[in-house]
């Protein structure tokens, strides 16, 4: 029998597997050894034990959609989530301190313009000829400012392989709106880089933050190769906070070699990070007129795939599938989303995939998830901080009343049996686990309580919100989950039971502890 390394004692442990309720946890080499209320025959003099005085202990918090890497970018310089109206915004950047030269911003709100259209003429008189690159908060749409479209050589719309758009006014001229990723990559490729050394010591910083809220683990959608030298090099330095799985992307440009080599970077691997999966765009967005919807929004937008042949994803999709590799795909719009499930129903390999954000669904669709082994994963903070439960936000006024109605259909997918993962997508949202959960069960900002909730008949209840960033993303990654022996012995400690308190008190319960590996990351004392 082996000895514990770590032992946890007088605790509230919430096991997620069946069995009656117990108070300790015996860890040893990384793995569960024990689990009851008596681990000492698993303990001698070398064991750590740890007093809990009634602490709650989970299985490691997993969030199920997150951005460290690719996040380390989208959030450089000014933070704009704050802005709510043009003034304000004009004076957040005639203040901001320039990033290697430029002025950047990140999370900025297309409500702050008329009709949600971001234009950097607005702006011109307090940036000066500085050079400006302003991320909107969903991650796939960014302004630049006309010193900006200079350097990037930018005098004009263009043709794309992707669905992106520079978008242009009635005679030609950049507004500074760049649409999607091929758009806003012809401003990023003039940006100064930034050096290797200060972005690996960022990455472990966020990833310590992220474990002092409990997380233990995540499902990164990004992983490409300067993603993978970054990993080593953070590891050279110490193990990793957090658990991570990363999955590259496939866009649509990638021909034959390239699909060969993402299969091939599947074996790769560091001590707490391994690559997982593969991730797809089939859309957009709602908020840029970019998703794929069955019918166009109010503006005429939002009219097909991002993807121009939605039958080669199916062909790249099969081609993952057959080779034993699971797919994530971001799937917005309806018409993307029964797009991906019908890719699916036509797959014999076994591999189970899943679809990204799920915005907006016809309620006819919804048991295909259960039906097919699709994981749905999704992430209540979309809803709850970007959309209003009155419809007069930019998402719901394209959408119109009857599709913004059927909104992030969380409790329609449990009720069908859909294995649910839940998520921050940060930085597009924060990553805290205690704030998503809170919102995934209350369908209104975790700590706003005058704001009406979003549909509140889709809220999930506290178990299947823990479930959904603990045992459903365990599914997701094709993994044992709860609490049991033999394990992973990734846990999370809180002061209360989310379970057993009302969703709104769960915010500012304190983390206790965070364990990765049988060792603790994070611990409150």
């Amino acid at each position: 029998m082996r000895t514990a390394d770590l032992v946890l004692v007088n605790a509230d442990v919430v096991t997620l597997a069946d069995g009656p309720a117990v108070s300790a946890v015996a860890m040893a080499d990384g793995r569960v050894i024990a689990v009851g209320d008596d681990v000492r025959p698993v303990c001698d003099s070398h064991t750590e034990v740890v007093d809990l005085r009634g602490a709650c202990v989970l299985p490691g918090f997993t969030d199920g959609h997150t951005h460290p890497v690719f996040g380390l970018e989208l959030t450089a310089g000014v933070d704009l989530s704050g802005c709510t109206t043009l003034e304000s915004l004009r004076a957040a950047l005639a203040s901001a301190a320039p990033v290697r030269g430029w002025i950047l911003g990140h999370s900025l709100n297309p409500n702050v313009f008329e009709h949600g259209r971001p234009r950097s003429d607005l702006l011109v008189d307090v940036l000066g000829d500085r050079p400006m690159l302003l991320r909107l908060f969903d991650g796939h749409a960014a302004l630049a400012s006309p010193a900006a479209l200079r350097a990037a050589g930018i005098d004009g719309p263009r043709e794309f392989i992707q669905r992106a758009q520079i978008v242009c006014d009635e005679d030609g001229r950049p507004t500074g709106h760049l649409l999607e990723f091929a758009a806003i990559g012809l401003v990023e490729a003039v940006l100064p880089a930034e050096p290797e050394r200060e972005r690996a010591a960022r990455l472990r910083d966020l990833l310590a933050r992220m474990a002092a809220t409990g997380l233990t683990g995540g499902h990164v959608m990004d992983g490409e190769p300067d993603t993978l030298a970054l990993m080593d090099a953070v590891e050279q330095a110490g193990d990793l906070p957090l658990r991570l799985r990363l999955a590259p992307w496939c866009q649509p440009e990638t021909d034959p070699d390239g699909l060969r080599d993402i299969l091939d970077r599947q074996a790769r691997h560091g001590r707490r990070w391994s690559m997982g999966g593969v991730k797809f765009f089939l859309d957009g967005t709602i908020d840029g007129g970019t998703a794929w919807l069955d019918s166009p929004d109010c503006y005429g937008e939002s009219t097909g795939p991002f993807w121009p042949d939605p039958g080669a994803y199916s062909e790249a999709i099969r081609f993952f599938a057959d080779n034993g590799v699971t797919t994530a795909t971001h799937a917005i719009g309806d018409a993307a989303v029964r797009h991906v499930l019908d890719t699916m129903q036509g797959l014999t390999s076994g591999v189970r995939h899943r679809v990204e954000h799920i915005e907006t669904l016809p309620a006819r669709e919804i048991p295909r998830f259960a039906r097919l082994g699709v994981i749905a994963s999704m992430q209540p903070t979309h809803c709850t901080d970007f959309t209003r439960a009155d419809h007069t936000d930019n998402w719901s006024v394209r959408l119109s009343d009857e599709r913004a109605s059927r909104g992030w259909p969380c409790a329609d997918l449990r009720a069908t049996g859909a294995t649910l993962v839940l998520g921050s997508d940060w930085p597009i949202a924060p990553f805290d686990p205690r704030e998503v959960l809170t919102a995934a069960q209350l369908r209104r900002p975790a700590r706003d309580g005058s704001v009406p909730p979003h549909h509140p008949e889709q809220a999930l209840t506290a178990l299947q919100a823990i479930e959904g960033y603990t045992t459903h993303a365990a599914i997701a990654a094709g993994e044992q989950g709860g609490i049991t022996v033999g394990g992973r012995a990734d846990l999370t400690v809180l002061a209360a039971n989310p379970l057993r308190i009302a969703a709104v008190e769960l915010p500012d319960v304190p983390v206790r502890m965070t364990i990765v590996d049988g060792r603790v990351v994070h611990s409150a004392e």
